[in-house]
C-alpha cells in the first residue's frame, strides 16, 4: 500500500509518518527531511532550498520532484509524509508511481485549525546534533531547552517563527490546498482530526488503512 499524508505544517503528519513507518515497515519519504539533510550539508541544493524555506516559500516542483524520484523503493510500501503539495507535484508523482507499476492507495488530510498550528510550530524546538524535535508544551525536553540524548542546546528553527509560519499557511492555502479537490475527485482521501492527540491520531489512521485493505 502506498499513502499520502496531507495538511498544513504542524498538523503532526510527521509524527505521525514516523509512527506509521516504524510500526508498519513502511519506505519513510519526507522532502523536509531530505532537504533538512542537504541543507545541513550546505549543498547547492541545500542552499537553493534554504533560500525559500527562510522566506516561507514553497521549493519549486522540479527540485522537489527530482529529489522524490531517486529515493522511491520498487519493492517497499511507500508513505510520502508532506508532498505533493501542489498540483504539479501530485501529477508528477502519479506519473513516477506509474512508471514503476504502483499506484496512491490512499490520500490523509490532517485537518487543524490556523491559531492550533501558530501555537504548536512557535513552542516547536530541534536538536542541532541528533535532529531529534521537542515541543516545549506537548513533548518539552527534561531539562530546560536541552536535548535529552545529547545534552546540547536546543534551538528554533528559523521556519519555526510566528510571521514566517503566518506566511506559510497563506503559501499553504493557495497553492496546497487544490490538492482536496484533486483528490477527492480521486476517490482516494479521507480526513483525519488532527487536533487530537499522538495515540489517538495514529488509531484513527490504523483503523481507516485497516478498512481499505478490506475492500
Amino acid at each position: 500500500m502506498n499513502i499520502v499524508f496531507l495538511g498544513p505544517p504542524g498538523s503532526g503528519k510527521g509524527t505521525q509518518a514516523k509512527i506509521l513507518a516504524q510500526r508498519k515497515n513502511f519506505l519513510h519519504i519526507s522532502t523536509g527531511d531530505l532537504f533538512r539533510e542537504e541543507i545541513e550539508k550546505k549543498s547547492e541544493l541545500g542552499l537553493k532550498v534554504k533560500s525559500f524555506i527562510d522566506e516561507g516559500k514553497l521549493v519549486p516542483d522540479n527540485i522537489v520532484l527530482n529529489v522524490i524520484k531517486r529515493r522511491i523503493n520498487l519493492s517497499s510500501n511507500i508513505l510520502f509524509d508532506g508532498f505533493p503539495r501542489t498540483i504539479e507535484q501530485a501529477e508528477g508523482l502519479s506519473q513516477m508511481m506509474e512508471e514503476i507499476s504502483k499506484k496512491i492507495d490512499i490520500v490523509f488530510f490532517f485537518e487543524i485549525s490556523d491559531n492550533e498550528v501558530i501555537k504548536r510550530i512557535v513552542a516547536r524546538r530541534s536538536c542541532p546534533k541528533c535532529g531529534r524535535i521537542y515541543n516545549l508544551i506537548t513533548n518539552p525536553p527534561l531539562n530546560d531547552e536541552a536535548c535529552d540524548m545529547c545534552g546540547v542546546k536546543l534551538y528554533q528553527r528559523d521556519d519555526d517563527r510566528e510571521d514566517v509560519i503566518k506566511k506559510r499557511l497563506e503559501v499553504y492555502k493557495i497553492q496546497t490546498s487544490p490538492l482536496i479537490s484533486y483528490y477527492r475527485l480521486e476517490g482516494i482521501f479521507e480526513v483525519i482530526d488532527a487536533s487530537k492527540g499522538v495515540e489517538e491520531v495514529y488509531l484513527e489512521l490504523e483503523r481507516k488503512i485497516e478498512q481499505k485493505v478490506r475492500r
